[in-house]
């Protein structure tokens, strides 16, 4: 196979991945068309995400077919002649360190005919500016392995273990990681803590620090979050205002408190027993049907609102600020009704 570019996944936003799980498990297969069949029903998963440290440098990679060996910018094929913030010549003086991590990769995957990359960041003096570890010798920072088949489709393998730190080429795994658990039915209540961590990130880079800045520049970019759902990998970044895109925060603080609340109003006021009145009050002597869900899901919040309106003045919340969680948990008890009379 000849040399080929091998480009790095773009990494989005946590709305996006909010939007990708959701979809995930919403998935139930393919109809006759090829068209998903989306259950919006269903169950939504809780996932502990890991953040490792977003370095404020060049995407590069280091590419093989099992004969030849190039040197990649995020776009490009890169020589020592025509570089990219001198990955290339950095590459070709590490020659030795270079081949043993490929040879350790190669030995992990059993594809012969593809082409495989490890993925990292150069950084350090004469990459960018305005960073702690902009300070320290140029170094490349490992993150992640792909697998380009000649044929089928590409896939990440772990590559938490690849360095060499005495020839200046680190893994992002060797510095601080962080553990953020997101719950889907309310992913806002994870919001904060992202916003907590990715600033002491900026005030302080962990990976600057672990290298010995501990004054003067400080400032780190961010934080990378990567999880898997069934086998599905899903990433997101978060980034200090600093090296934000736009001028506000990638992440929108949130009411930790009123979604906690919220949460607890909804355990306490949808129960099974209001639900199989709704059915009572809405269908009487009818079927339920899908049809009426939504005269099922406004009978609930009606009732909830005119029932437990002290309670919800107590705990500060408005029938607005809780009709949509309401339904969110009332929508999959009726599928479940529906199917157990389809005797699904």
């Amino acid at each position: 196979m000849d040399k080929k570019h091998i480009k790095f996944i773009d990494i989005p936003q946590f709305r996006d991945v909010i939007r990708n799980v959701t979809r995930q498990a919403q998935f139930q297969g393919l109809d006759e068309n090829d068209e998903p069949i989306l259950n919006p029903n269903a169950k939504k998963p809780a996932i502990t995400f890991t953040g490792t440290v977003k370095l404020h440098g060049s995407n590069s990679s280091i590419s093989t077919n099992g004969d030849k060996i190039w040197y990649q910018s995020r776009n490009n094929i890169i020589t020592a002649d025509k570089d990219n913030y001198g990955f290339a010549q950095f590459c070709t003086a590490k020659y030795k360190s270079i081949d043993k991590l490929l040879t350790i990769v190669n030995k992990r995957v059993d594809e012969p005919d593809a082409i495989i990359s490890i993925f990292g960041e150069i950084c350090g003096q004469g990459v960018q500016k305005g960073v702690s570890i902009s300070t320290l010798p140029k170094m490349f920072v490992i993150f992640a392995v792909k697998v380009a088949p000649k044929e089928g489709v590409s896939y990440y393998i772990d590559s938490k273990d690849l360095n060499d730190p005495n020839n200046l080429i680190y893994n992002i795994h060797d510095f601080q990681t962080f553990k953020v658990e997101v719950d889907f039915a309310y992913p806002g209540i994870a919001q904060n803590k992202f916003i907590e961590l990715v600033n002491e990130v900026e005030r302080e880079c962990p990976v600057g620090k672990a290298l010995g800045i501990t004054e003067g520049n400080t400032v780190g970019e961010g934080i990378v979050w990567t999880a898997y759902f069934d086998g599905v990998k899903h990433v997101f970044k978060t980034k200090g205002t600093k090296h934000s895109a736009t001028k506000t925060k990638t992440i929108v603080p949130i009411d930790i408190e009123k979604l906690n609340s919220i949460q607890e109003f909804v355990e306490y006021a949808v129960t099974e027993n209001r639900m199989k009145q709704a059915i009572s009050e809405v269908f009487a002597d009818e079927i339920p049907t899908i049809q009426k869900m939504g005269d099922f899901l406004r009978w609930i919040v009606k009732d909830i609102a005119k029932e437990e309106i002290d309670t919800l003045e107590k705990n500060n919340l408005l029938v607005k600020d809780v009709g949509r969680y309401i339904s969110n948990k009332s929508r999959p008890w009726f599928q479940i009704l529906l199917n157990k009379n389809a005797g699904l």
